[in-house]
């Protein structure tokens, strides 16, 4: 199952990509997590580095990074998490609509298990996520508006 969303901001590419993807400021813009930290004493991320992130609910889910391009892609694979999940993957795309304004695109693709209640979990699992990411979205959008000011 895949979706996303999409939202315009007000800042460059290099802004949003900057603050999307450093760990020391994740938690004041992202009201999904309630913790966010680079494994294995990574500073930084990059291709093959590992995150934990847990949300507000308390579910944890570690992802290593399989795309790094700075300022225009961010993606994840999930290598341990919830045993509802059989896979998850996302990719943050960030693109330049002109000097100050960049289109966020938040894209996810995720299968559950057990297979056989796929056609019941699958879609709260996607009303839930796409729900969060709505907010999330919405959230990273506000946060840079406020830093404009």
């Amino acid at each position: 199952m895949k979706f996303e969303h999409t939202t315009v901001v007000d800042a460059t590419p290099e802004v949003v990509f900057a603050l999307t993807q450093n760990y020391s400021e994740r938690l004041t813009w992202d009201p999904f997590l309630r913790q966010a930290v680079l494994l294995n004493g990574a500073t930084e991320p990059k291709v093959g580095v590992r995150a934990w992130c847990v949300a507000r609910l308390g579910i944890g889910m570690e992802t290593e990074y399989v795309s790094f391009t700075p300022p225009r892609i961010a993606a994840v694979k999930m290598t341990r998490g919830p045993k509802v999940l059989e896979t998850f993957g996302g990719t943050w795309e960030f693109t330049p609509l002109d000097a100050v304004r960049t289109k966020v695109t938040f894209r996810y693709q995720l299968r559950t298990r057990p297979h056989w209640l796929a056609w019941l979990i699958e879609p709260v699992a996607r009303w839930w996520f796409s729900r969060e990411t709505r907010i999330r979205v919405a959230a990273l959008a506000n946060t840079l508006a406020g830093r404009r000011r």
